[in-house]
């Protein structure tokens, strides 16, 4: 964790051996935590009341998995076909990350930054909490496409927490990871498989829900080996019905069909065994 004052110099490069005509807030604190290297400014009468917080939740280490927290959106009842199940993940009323971190935990703080010059806040909320008294770690997909410093900044969260022994849950909210020209500059592969392996290597245990869209490999690399569970307005496919629709060859009037031969519902993975089960009804 790395934590700075407001203004503070931060650079591997000191004023007295920088170019010239160097952008001098480039090195200042602000400037790292935008570029990933410091996870937060904290002015000085902040200082010892997050100070206590970080030295609370990181010096708590437990053994017992995080329970999945309950549904916040429509649970009365399950999704009745495939493209009922997408078109309610994808309704713009279903609680997102932010409702169910605020309910799930009484106090929480954020980590910020891959250390490799990125950021993700729109598209990933990593930190630890306080639920019912002990510490767990969060990573949570916030209904954007990830992009690569989002996958990165989660696999750092999940490897610290490994070490402190804190158990982890993951919120799964995506329609797949980021796919730009840019994204494939920054690595999406490779960020995306190293996720795939801290969450696989993991002694820790972690627990995964899915929270609305679970859609391809930027999804399923935050899922937990046999602890993964899903709620009603959610879910869960290697790749999204469009997606899997265009790579069959199949015109676009056959979407909803897909999904339907897919078996993304929540009732359908229980059934499959991809997930343990659903919470709410």
């Amino acid at each position: 964790m790395v934590l700075a004052l407001p203004g503070a110099q931060v650079g591997f490069a000191g004023s007295r051996v920088r170019p010239a005509d160097a952008d001098p807030a480039a090195y200042t604190a602000e400037a790292q935590v935008a570029a990933g290297a410091v996870d937060a400014v904290t002015g000085p009468q902040e200082l010892r009341e997050t100070l206590g917080w970080w030295l609370r939740l990181l010096t708590c280490p437990s053994t017992t998995p995080a329970p999945p927290p309950e549904p916040l959106g429509d649970t009365a009842v399950l999704p009745a076909t495939g493209w009922d199940a997408v078109r309610r993940a994808r309704s713009p009323r279903r609680p997102r990350a932010a409702a169910y971190l605020d309910a799930y935990f009484t106090h929480r703080v954020a980590i910020s930054g891959d250390r490799c010059g990125g950021t993700d806040p729109d598209g990933m909320l990593c930190g630890f909490g306080e639920h019912e008294g002990r510490t767990v770690a969060y990573a949570a997909q916030t209904g954007a496409a990830t992009r690569p410093a989002g996958y990165r900044t989660a696999a750092r969260l999940i490897r610290l927490s490994d070490r402190l022994g804190i158990p982890v849950l993951t919120l799964v909210d995506t329609p797949g990871a980021a796919n730009d020209a840019e994204a494939e500059r920054q690595g999406a592969g490779a960020a995306i498989a190293d996720l795939f392996g801290a969450v696989a290597a993991a002694r820790t245990p972690v627990t995964t829900l899915v929270i609305g869209e679970g859609g391809s490999g930027g999804a399923l690399a935050l899922a937990a080996p046999g602890n993964t569970w899903a709620t009603p307005d959610s879910y869960f496919s290697v790749i999204a019905p469009e997606l899997a629709a265009a790579i069959l060859k199949r015109p676009p009037r056959e979407v909803e069909a897909t999904a339907d031969r897919l078996r993304i519902r929540p009732q359908d993975l229980v059934e499959l065994g991809v997930i343990r089960g659903t919470v709410g009804p």
